[in-house]
């Protein structure tokens, strides 16, 4: 995900907005406050699919959408739900041919089921809705531009939440002059009225709703093939051979995670899209990047651990994911120790070092002003830039630690067991633990207690 600091600040402390409101069926929306939600126990309904059309306006920096969202209920009376609708306007809500009641409040929507539904039934409900996003979506209109960052909730009504994970349809309605990419493969593509084009792109294996996402603009396109992976590249501001360049070591990177992962690439395409802005955003099937970084990498080969970090999401993010953000370490600091593992081995061991080393360096900086704290937040609901510090760098120079402690047979069988137990699942500190004290047949209980779960 993002890793500049002006950019952490703004996205990760959105993280802490985005939690799951649940509702008992006789409760108002106005009587459960959020610190209620951050310690409430598992949702009383389950998301399995949501089927959206959304279109974006660049001109006017709005968009409107309606989404069908599949969900199952886990309780025997399941009267109401509730979603995150972040700065979008409800227009309506429908269900079992007729409309629903609603409650909007500060970032959230209530519904009042017609009929409760019962424990293990299948339900669908339809929202309309349309928004002018401050944030989760930018616009770019003298480059002819959109694209999404975090949070989904701002641009498409769901459950935003780390380990809520769904499958998504997403119908993408751009001007017909644009080129775009959507988390999953594109199915279908049909023209429309006024020099409009549908794109539908459907992402069937269950992914976090944080992964879902969107870019669209005047981009050309080169594309090759790796193994069974398509790779495509989108920019507007370089040649093709540029692009070439720019991007030539993704298949390596590719080769190295699926190693170490012991799992292949979950989709049958991988897209990188150079756009405007200082975009750094990991989705499910693709990575937006800032366009500086093309220019980067073209005058220096090593300067790729932006698009080394974003692939290595789509391992440790995307497919096995932080059951909550207090265990955001686990998507964003095995990132950044992966993305060191890759420079070892594209680069050699000094470059890891150089990499580890600044980690360290940034670390230690935080730890120096006594503002060192447990890897396992206590809570995630306004982070500091040295937190987010904590996040990154902390996370990466301990797991380096932990690779010096237990030595590379253990470490690399314990990362991979991990990986592979956890596929598409969501996971704690604690699951991690689990999986490196089993790979190394031994106690890690001191390690933990004195680098992850409290301060040294």
């Amino acid at each position: 995900m993002v890793r500049s600091a002006a950019a952490r600040r703004a996205i990760l402390s959105a993280c802490a907005c985005s939690t799951l409101l649940v509702l008992p069926c006789d409760a108002s929306l106005a009587a459960h406050g959020r610190q209620a939600l951050a310690t409430a126990p598992t949702a009383p309904f389950d998301v399995l699919r949501y089927d959206a059309r959304v279109e974006p306006d660049i001109a006017a920096g709005t968009v409107t959408g309606t989404v069908s969202i599949q969900f199952t209920s886990r309780t025997t009376e399941l009267g109401e739900i509730a979603l995150d609708r972040g700065g979008l306007t409800i227009d309506a809500v429908r269900a079992d041919g007729g409309t629903q009641r609603f409650a909007a409040s500060e970032g959230h929507v209530a519904i009042a089921l017609s009929r409760p539904a019962h424990e293990g039934e299948t339900r669908t409900i339809e929202i309309d809705y349309h928004g002018a996003p401050r944030r989760g979506i930018r616009f770019f209109p003298e480059r002819d531009q959109v694209y999404t960052v975090f949070s989904t909730s701002q641009w498409l009504v769901c459950v935003d939440a780390p380990d809520d994970k769904a499958a998504l349809s997403l119908t993408l309605v751009l001007p017909a002059r644009l080129a775009g990419v959507a988390s999953g493969r594109l199915v279908s593509q049909r023209a429309l009225p006024n020099g409009r084009t549908a794109s539908e792109w459907r992402q069937e294996k269950p992914v976090s709703t944080y992964t879902f996402g969107f870019a669209a603009g005047p981009f050309h396109e080169v594309t090759e093939r790796h193994g069974p992976v398509q790779l495509r590249s989108l920019a507007t501001q370089f040649s093709d051979r540029e692009l070439r360049r720019i991007f030539r070591d993704t298949g390596d990177m590719f080769d190295f995670y699926e190693t170490r992962a012991g799992v292949r690439y979950p989709g049958p395409v991988y897209t990188q899209v150079l756009a405007a802005g200082g975009v750094e955003q990991e989705m499910s099937g693709f990575t937006a990047l800032r366009d500086s970084y093309g220019g980067e990498v073209l005058a220096n080969e090593r300067a790729v651990w932006l698009g080394a970090h974003e692939l290595a999401h789509q391992w440790w993010g995307n497919m096995v994911t932080c059951r909550a953000w207090t265990h955001f370490w686990l998507n964003e600091g095995v990132a950044d120790f992966m993305t060191a593992a890759w420079l070892e081995h594209r680069f050699g061991r000094e470059e890891y070092l150089r990499r580890i080393e600044a980690h360290r360096a940034s670390y230690e900086k935080v730890r120096a002003a006594g503002h060192d704290r447990s890897l396992v937040f206590p809570d995630w609901l306004h982070p500091t830039a040295d937190d987010r510090a904590l996040v990154y760098d902390k996370g990466a120079w301990v797991l380096h630690l932990l690779r010096e402690e237990l030595g590379e047979r253990a470490f690399w069988t314990g990362l991979r067991d991990y990986t592979r137990e956890y596929w598409g699942k969501s996971v704690t500190t604690a699951d991690f633990q689990a999986a490196m004290e089993h790979a190394s047949g031994r106690s890690l209980t001191a390690f933990f207690a004195q680098w992850v779960e409290v301060t040294p």
